[in-house]
């Protein structure tokens, strides 16, 4: 199974902290395993998956896949955002999908289901402001076949109180940029309509671009898009790295013969850039960049691909690959301590850059993981 697919992961904040905001309630309402999978924890991570009785949820886990706590979702989940604040963590559906669970990543509680808009559904991610009042959500005007970005009240128990444009279709990742004013988003290109699934429409016609949006106006900051030749190379995943450069993976729509790159990197003024990975590399992504994300220092970018079964690692200076790990169905990534975290639709847990073992957990782990402490 595809996994049922990251981002900037960089950790949160430190596990004491996320200790001391939950207070003696989490350490009241992890019993045996859950209690001893915190304790022995230097990290937590949240990631949609499948259960072993086929129900959908999404997981917080320790390092070692071991579960702390898990919230049931009414279907298929994408990515997860989290609020250090409130420690609330929402769990986005799917494309196309219309619900959003948040919940309370300490006991697992759900705290309130989300509906998408009349007329939208959401893309699969999100994120919250600094100070954690607003929520912002990447969704589709699906009849208009137009990207928003929907914007949620959280201390008015998630109202939604707008949307903004996001100059493109098919929005799918979007991250907050380092100066806390400005969102980038990826827009994917490709048009798509609950009415006929998940099914691509325009291929012919697509054109993905990389836009930066001021967060608190919404107005359009920089656009950019890729070389017209290149107009079905879907830009999906985000990370930025210690440069405030934005990493982004694509996947190729056009005829698999054709192997264009699938990763580059951008700012607001200099535009996007493609980066050059030998052929031999680059084929064995199978054009196909499930997640991306950035280390806890921003000096090294990984990239998954689910369908070839690969996580590479590149430095983000020299532009270069520096290693590659084969993981079967592999897609969730999140920087973890000197390196990554990796999970799989097989409920694999690894560690890229540690000697430890890699663990197999009893959950079909989603696209992407989302570290909340270390």
């Amino acid at each position: 199974m595809r996994p049922i697919r990251n981002r900037l992961a960089t950790p949160l904040l430190a596990r004491r902290d996320f200790l001391a905001g939950a207070g003696a309630l989490f350490a009241s309402t992890l019993v045996g395993r859950r209690a001893e999978a915190f304790e022995d924890a230097d990290a937590l991570f949240a990631s949609a998956c499948r259960r072993p009785d086929g129900s959908y949820g999404c997981a917080v886990f320790a390092e070692d896949g071991r579960i702390v706590s898990e919230v049931a979702l009414p279907d298929r989940g994408h990515d997860v955002a989290f609020d250090p604040v409130s420690y609330r963590a929402v769990a986005f559906a799917r494309r196309p999908r219309t619900f959003a669970v948040v919940f309370d990543p300490k006991t697992g509680e759900t705290v309130k289901t989300l509906a998408s808009a009349k007329g939208r559904h959401f893309f699969g991610h999100g994120f919250f402001s600094p100070d954690g009042r607003l929520m912002y959500a990447t969704e589709n005007d699906y009849d208009a076949a137009r990207g928003l970005i929907g914007v949620y009240d959280v201390q008015r128990d998630f109202a939604r109180i707008g949307e903004f444009d996001t100059h493109g279709m098919d929005t799918h990742e979007a991250l907050l940029m380092p100066d806390g004013k400005t969102i980038v988003v990826a827009n994917g290109g490709i048009e798509t309509h609950p009415d006929y699934g998940r099914q691509k429409l325009n291929l012919a016609t697509m054109e993905p671009s990389l836009v930066f949006i001021d967060r608190k106006s919404g107005d359009l900051l920089a656009k950019h898009r890729l070389e017209k030749s290149l107009h079905q190379l879907s830009i999906r995943h985000l990370a930025i790295d210690a440069d405030r450069r934005v990493w982004f993976g694509c996947q190729y729509e056009g005829p698999s013969a054709d192997a264009p790159q699938l990763l580059g990197f951008a700012t607001p003024e200099a535009g996007l850039s493609l980066i050059e990975m030998p052929r031999g590399d680059l084929a064995r992504l199978s054009n196909y960049v499930g997640s991306v994300a950035a280390s806890a220092d921003g000096t090294r970018i990984a990239i998954s691909s689910p369908v070839g079964g690969e996580v590479m690692i590149l430095d983000a200076t020299k532009k270069s690959l520096i290693e590659s790990h084969p993981v079967r169905d592999g897609c969730g990534l999140a920087a973890d301590g000197a390196g990554f975290l990796a999970t799989s639709g097989h409920g694999l847990v690894t560690h890229l850059a540690k000697q430890a073992a890699d663990r197999q957990a009893d959950r079909e782990w989603d696209n992407h993981i989302l570290a909340l402490s270390e």
